[in-house]
């Protein structure tokens, strides 16, 4: 008797295992019918999204309304899937070889993400294009002007990636919804090769257009401005091209002609009020360590302010 009963119960658990299998079986075809049948209808998927959201805020929301307040709750009913779009940011990953070496480049000597270094990377070699300027330039010129804080200001107001005076180029920025624009980074980075590009075009020359670019148009030198955005670009290139150069590499220094510092305190007095400067001194910024030293341009001075103060001269 016993061992009948205990075939049956053998029986029993064989058929339950062998009945458990099956239905895993078409439990997981299922599935992935349904994925694939989702994959192929993204307005079901993104229905389907929005509904699941829209349960899962109400039920935080209730939450929250009930006295439970938790962080989680919190944020969930906070929850907006849109933010995405408003990042600046780009996966290296989806760059050609020579953008994602740049990038990574830039991203080790400036100590930024590679994430939205990549983004302007791409936009800077898009606008290059289009604009008949050497990418690296571009960025050689972001670089020295803000060392990619897209938020940097002057003292003079000059704002933004590519520190381009706001109030003088307001019309540049209408078209991008407003002034405030100049704080997207891909939006001042367009507007600032623009600038750049007319600077250029009017000086003959990418030397020239860079002492237009910075306000010294009408100075015997730029104070070695457009040398650290030449040697910037110049390490730009050879990591584009595969060449291994030091994060920390060294800029060209700096200079202020002695001429400048002495007639200073005279040409102060004689500036008209009102004038804007064409370009404003590159945002101070605080290198990280191991960086090199820091890359701006030189302080202006009151006979720059004086000898600026014209029409051609707006950045």
């Amino acid at each position: 008797m016993g061992e009948v009963l205990g075939v049956v119960a053998s029986d029993i658990l064989g058929g339950l295992r062998h009945a458990s299998h099956h239905v895993l079986a078409a439990v997981g075809l299922v599935a992935v019918v349904v994925v694939g049948f989702l994959a192929g209808r993204p307005d079901l998927r993104h229905g389907l999204e929005d509904q699941t959201l829209t349960w899962l805020s109400a039920r935080a929301i209730q939450r929250a309304e009930g006295g439970v307040e938790s962080a989680p709750d919190i944020l969930l009913a906070m929850a907006e899937p849109e933010a995405i779009q408003r990042a600046t940011a780009a996966n290296p990953a989806e760059l050609n070889r020579q953008q994602a070496a740049v990038a990574y480049w830039i991203a080790r000597r400036y100590s930024v993400a590679p994430e939205p270094v990549s983004r302007l990377v791409q936009e800077a070699w898009t606008l290059g294009q289009r604009a008949g300027l050497d990418p690296t330039l571009v960025l050689a010129v972001m670089a020295v002007e803000s060392s990619f804080n897209p938020f940097a200001q002057s003292h003079v107001g000059a704002q933004g990636l590519m520190q381009v005076m706001t109030r003088v180029h307001h019309d540049k920025y209408a078209i991008f919804g407003g002034q405030n624009a100049a704080f997207d980074p891909v939006t001042n980075l367009r507007v600032g090769v623009q600038v750049l590009q007319d600077c250029i075009r009017r000086a003959g020359s990418v030397a020239g257009g860079l002492k237009h670019y910075v306000g010294a148009a009408n100075l015997a030198d730029d104070g070695g401005y457009g040398a650290k955005v030449l040697a910037e670009a110049t390490y730009l290139r050879q990591v584009a091209s595969g060449q291994k150069v030091a994060f920390n590499a060294s800029l060209p220094q700096a200079s202020v002609p002695a001429a400048v510092q002495a007639v200073a305190p005279q040409a102060a007095s004689g500036a008209a009020p009102g004038h804007t400067l064409e370009a404003a001194e590159p945002a101070q910024n605080v290198p990280s360590a191991g960086e090199a030293a820091p890359h701006h341009a030189p302080a202006r001075t009151a006979e720059q302010v004086a000898l600026l103060a014209n029409p051609l001269a707006g950045r």
